[in-house]
């Protein structure tokens, strides 16, 4: 007599309630054959982990004195609704509910979470949970409560440290684990206080990783993850399962403004160089070399014979910066700086923000067709450093003659004053500006668009339409075109024109 079979999920939750752990793979009622790599073991249950992190998991209540009283009396706009604000990227901007009045009475309170990094009593959070704070109130999960006024925060990373006198007593803290060892798929915990419900923890998986050019802060390395986080996580840790930080819960990108499965935790080995600055000096001290820069296309890299990822553009070189005093160039490529290979803008950015301050080093760069070495002299970011606005970008008004460069779906004209004004270049540029550009054509799949300015195609510099358009003519679609542009507004960069009929 056949037995009845049971249903999929009869056999699921036999399968957990029996070993506790998953040791085959259930698909549509049936079992498949398991992996040949060794099983990773999953516990039913996380209670061990949180019991060891919840101690050390702290809420904060950032206040500010009183402002004067004041006859004109203007309603504030709470943080999270200033339309300024990218809807899908709002930070956990922790009041509940709208800004005191202008010239109220009442100190103006934020809400977020932290957690213990050091015994001594120093806390971690996010810099947008205690920035404007005079003091902040830090209160524990077995209730004990500090008042604090040392508040140090960096907000280049959106992270901040507050100091605690514990008056010699040991608190508990949490151990900062490698981000950089995490997977995709590994299991991650998310504490806090969402909406202010103190000790509250989710469970989900790194769903991403090394996310960055959110332009939510200057030096961006978010672990994205599933774990439902919300306002008033902010701050919080993001653990693994050994109960090791892997990650400060920072940011949500969600439409509705609240949780949607996809949560931004600033990775541990980022927070831990400024955590440590921050402790020890109570500011980041980074080096810059004041210039804009975009990563190298594969294709151009390849063309200038540059080994693969390897390379930054500088766009922009901006006046009285080491890079100028230097002698850098926009149009140059670096390839490598104090002995260390550059592959992405973000790696050249890292790397110059850690090197020694007032010390020369070599820079390795590509120019006109040649390699060379420059000796820079790295200096610390100005306070303003990275607040300038990007101007928005201008219309082409004056009317001029056209050329077209034959198949690539471009037509140009000289460069005159009037049209430099126009677009905003900025006084004795050169080149040939890009008054059309044909829908469907290589031009526009490159994404040229009208009013850049050509400044050199095939490392030759143009100085006119008609010598723009010989230089294509000689040169071969199928094997590619290659175009030094300059905008008002992105800089320098290398554009690859190519045809594959």
């Amino acid at each position: 007599m056949k037995r009845a079979a049971l249903p999929f999920a009869a056999v699921l939750l036999t399968g957990v309630l029996a070993g506790g752990y998953y040791t085959s793979t259930f698909l549509h009622g049936q079992d498949t054959a398991p992996s040949k790599g060794p099983a990773l073991a999953e516990p039913y249950s996380f209670r061990n982990i949180v019991k060891k992190v919840l101690p050390a998991v702290v809420s904060i209540e950032a206040k500010s004195k009183p402002v004067a009283q004041n006859t004109n009396k203007k309603k504030r706009q709470a943080p999270a609704d200033d339309p300024r604000i990218p809807e899908e990227f709002r930070k956990f901007f922790d009041g509940f509910g709208p800004m005191p009045e202008e010239g109220g009475a009442e100190p103006r309170l934020g809400f977020g979470s932290g957690f213990i990094v050091d015994p001594k009593g120093i806390v971690l959070t996010n810099f947008h949970v205690v920035n404007g704070a005079d003091s902040v109130v830090v209160q524990l999960h077995d209730g004990r409560k500090f008042t604090s006024k040392e508040i140090h925060g960096d907000r280049r990373t959106d992270l901040a440290v507050v100091k605690l006198d514990t008056k010699g007593a040991s608190l508990p803290f949490l151990a900062m684990g490698d981000s950089d060892v995490m997977e995709i798929g590994d299991r991650v915990l998310a504490v806090g206080a969402p909406f202010g419900l103190r000790g509250t923890v989710t469970q989900g998986i790194v769903s991403a990783k090394g996310r960055n050019g959110l332009n939510m802060n200057m030096y961006e390395d978010f672990i994205q993850t599933d774990a439902a986080i919300n306002p008033g996580n902010s701050g919080g840790p993001l653990v693994n399962l050994e109960g090791q930080v892997v990650g400060i819960n920072s940011a949500i990108k969600s439409r509705s403004g609240g949780f949607q499965g996809v949560g931004l935790a600033i990775a541990s080995n980022l927070a831990k160089q400024v955590t440590k600055a921050l402790s020890t000096d109570g500011v980041v001290h980074r080096g810059y070399l004041g210039v804009q820069v975009r990563d190298l296309d594969p294709g151009v890299a390849e063309r200038l014979s540059l080994p693969k990822d390897t390379g930054v553009v500088i766009g922009e070189v901006f006046e009285n910066t080491p890079a100028s005093k230097a002698g850098l160039e926009a149009g140059d490529i670096v390839t490598a700086i104090a002995g260390k290979r550059i592959g992405d803008s973000k790696m050249l950015q890292g790397v110059v923000a850690g090197l020694p301050l007032h010390q020369p080093v070599e820079v390795n760069l590509f120019r006109d067709g040649k390699s060379m070495k420059l000796n820079v002299t790295v200096e610390e970011q100005p306070e303003a450093f990275g607040r300038d606005n990007v101007p928005a970008p201008r219309r082409l008004n004056t009317e001029a003659a056209k050329t077209s460069l034959g198949n690539t779906g471009l037509d140009v004209a000289d460069l005159t004053d009037d049209m430099a004004d126009d677009l905003g270049f900025r006084k004795g540029s050169h080149g040939v500006v890009i008054t059309d550009v044909k829908s469907g054509s290589v031009a526009a799949e490159a994404g040229l668009k009208r009013g850049m300015l050509i400044v050199r195609i095939e490392n030759e510099r143009v100085a006119n339409a008609a010598a723009a358009r010989t230089v294509v003519e000689k040169a071969s679609l199928q094997k590619g075109v290659l175009l030094q542009i300059q905008s008002p507004t992105g800089g320098v960069n290398y554009v690859m024109l190519k045809s594959e009929a």
